[in-house]
């Protein structure tokens, strides 16, 4: 779309209907501005893949970042209310880098379309503050694509990409930059994480913050359905 913002078109069921009531306003990542990132048990990034039985479906790279002006991220001496971000680049397939993900190499799974990242747990902590890089949607999808951030009925986010009229899919060797912002900063890498793509789910690991059922989570506060 020319001015960048996600949204469905005119809901035509009940399900469309469900989503655009439950959609987040989301931000974009070329507007953040970060500071410096958590260094956990696996350094500053944790590089993985996304993948079920039938093989890999992407790669993954992820990290949290503290807000701008903070030079070292330690959730230890962090000041009260510092907002973590999370955040995360996926890689439909293989992104060909031997130091990441599954490495070197040729994945087994041809991604034709990918229609959604999404976590697989509740988002505890979640601001409401969300989003991606929407100059990245704009390569790989197009301009007029329609990429749409929902909760769950668990309450956790599920961001889905809609090609929309004269659009791309989002496939191969096409990377987007996925975001949420949360109160809590990571416990550690969990499986918490998927992509739809063909048509199944993988998941994978990703930083993670600790169960906590009294933090707040936006998405409880987010209708799920109409």
């Amino acid at each position: 779309m020319p001015d960048g913002t996600a949204e469905l078109q005119t809901p035509t069921t009940d399900g469309e209907v469900a989503a655009l009531a439950a959609s987040i306003d989301a931000g974009d990542f070329a507007d953040l501005e970060l500071g410096a990132k958590i260094v956990g048990p696996r350094g500053p990034e944790v590089q993985t893949s996304l993948s079920n039985a039938g093989g890999i479906f992407a790669d993954i790279t992820s990290y949290v970042a503290c807000p701008d002006g903070m030079e070292v991220c330690d959730p230890a001496n962090a000041p009260e209310g510092t907002i973590y971000t999370y955040v995360h680049i996926v890689y439909p397939g293989e992104d060909m880098d031997p130091t990441t993900g599954a490495g070197a190499g040729t994945d087994d799974v041809d991604v034709e379309t990918a229609s959604a990242f999404m976590m697989t747990r509740p988002s505890f902590g979640f601001t409401g503050r969300a989003g991606f890089s929407k100059a990245e949607a704009e390569v790989a999808i197009g301009e007029n694509n329609n990429l749409v951030i929902t909760c769950g009925e668990d309450g956790n986010l599920t961001w889905t990409i809609n090609a929309g009229d004269g659009g791309d899919e989002w496939e191969d060797a096409e990377p987007l930059t996925f975001y949420w912002q949360s109160v809590l900063p990571p416990a550690g890498p969990a499986e918490s994480y998927a992509i739809k793509a063909n048509d199944v789910t993988a998941t994978g690991e990703g930083p993670y913050p600790a169960v906590d059922d009294t933090a707040t989570n936006a998405c409880t506060a987010i209708p799920t359905g109409s």
